[in-house]
């Protein structure tokens, strides 16, 4: 980009590309630092009169601050562009004799010119979509990092709202899909994401071992329709019970991480999974494998209030020992008679069978339902 003092605009090189003749499309380049100097933020808001103004939500901090790290790591990649409005006070000058292939019609190249705001006016950009990463950038260390903007002219705020609204009605991506690609990505991941990428390897093993009891019934973003009737599990449910005992101090799966070395003991953890969920399976088997329509037991909720059991069964059984398949089926069986997976009703609770959901209402009900009766009878096994 370069700076013109007298007339106090910038110009940067410019692709232009006519989809409506009133509202040609500009591709272009700026530095990180430069994106909060050439556009505002329109934050939606309310005027004295009620009327609505602007159309951007808050800032996130919290996401603000991941793609800060990102940006500031070793390679960041940034090939999403930030969307801007620009006044119609832009100029584009087309290269005369540099475009080296024939007109296709629609789009040349050219130099853009942007008038340079003033002391207390308004910028001449807005930017449509991409505010968390703007503001991300402008806190980057990378100060000259190179940043693609896709613009239009626009100067009204109807249609700037009209296209945020498009950009945005887009549907997020399904959890479970993301969850599932989490230990295909080696480069850096936020905090959110990197604690759900080793559950999510682990739920890939639990899928994928012939040795292990969810062998082929959990259901994943990649599984075919083909096997999709005999996947009865759904991944998220198995990575929040994986996740939840791998973070938990007093999680079943937490004493074998190392936190102090980054490291963790995948084969005592898949051999801790494979011993519980094995005696679970043996312990009910006339609920094992079956649709959550049919069975809580492999209903989201199943799994959580079954996996907070393992934290509290695994926390007196030590899974190295060769009797510990025994003791541990012999553990399930004290809950087994109080246990309501496929008919009749959960009368602590005060729901039958199929009332329970995967919400947190009932997932913390039935894991204390669950954990009490297990703590009463155990006095037994003592």
């Amino acid at each position: 980009m370069t700076n013109s003092p007298r007339s106090r605009t910038s110009e940067v090189r410019a692709l232009r590309i006519i989809q409506a003749k009133d509202y040609p499309l500009y591709i272009f380049m700026l530095r990180a630092e430069e994106i909060l100097e050439f556009a505002d933020i329109s934050r939606v808001s309310r005027d004295e009169a009620g009327k609505l103004i602007g159309y951007q939500r808050p800032q996130v901090k919290n996401h603000i601050q991941e793609i800060v790290q990102y940006l500031d790591s070793d390679v960041p990649i940034f090939p999403n562009p930030i969307i801007m409005a620009l006044s119609p006070r832009v100029r584009f000058r087309s290269t005369r004799g540099g475009n080296r292939h024939a007109d296709d019609g629609v789009s040349d190249t050219g130099r853009l010119t942007i008038p340079l705001p003033e002391a207390g006016k308004p910028r001449p950009a807005w930017i449509v979509d991409g505010q968390q990463r703007a503001l991300a950038l402008a806190q980057t260390r990378r100060h000259d990092f190179p940043v693609p903007i896709t613009a239009f002219v626009a100067d009204t705020v109807n249609l700037q709202r009209d296209q945020f609204v498009r950009i945005n009605n887009t549907k997020p991506l399904p959890r479970g899909l993301v969850t599932e690609l989490l230990p295909e990505v080696d480069s850096p991941l936020p905090p959110r994401l990197t604690i759900r990428k080793a559950p999510s390897q682990l739920c890939d093993f639990l899928n994928s071992d012939k040795r292990s009891p969810f062998y082929g019934l959990i259901k994943r973003a990649s599984t075919a329709s083909s096997k999709q009737s005999g996947a009865v599990v759904t991944d998220t449910g198995i990575v929040d019970m994986i996740q939840e005992s791998l973070t938990s101090s007093s999680g079943a799966l937490y004493p074998y991480r190392d936190i102090g070395r980054g490291e963790t003991d995948f084969d005592g953890i898949i051999q801790a999974l494979f011993l519980y969920w094995t005696a679970v399976r043996e312990t009910f088997p006339e609920a094992w494998g079956k649709p959550p329509e049919k069975s809580r037991l492999m209903h989201g909720a199943g799994i959580r209030a079954m996996g907070r059991l393992m934290d509290r069964i695994l926390g007196v059984v030590d899974p190295q020992r060769a009797d510990a398949p025994e003791t541990v089926r012999k553990h399930l069986e004290v809950i087994a008679p109080h246990c309501r997976w496929t008919s009749g009703s959960w009368d602590d609770l005060g729901h039958r069978w199929n009332e329970i959901e995967n919400v947190s209402k009932h997932v913390h009900e039935l894991s204390n339902h669950l954990i009490r009766v297990y703590q009463i009878a155990r006095r037994g096994l003592a």
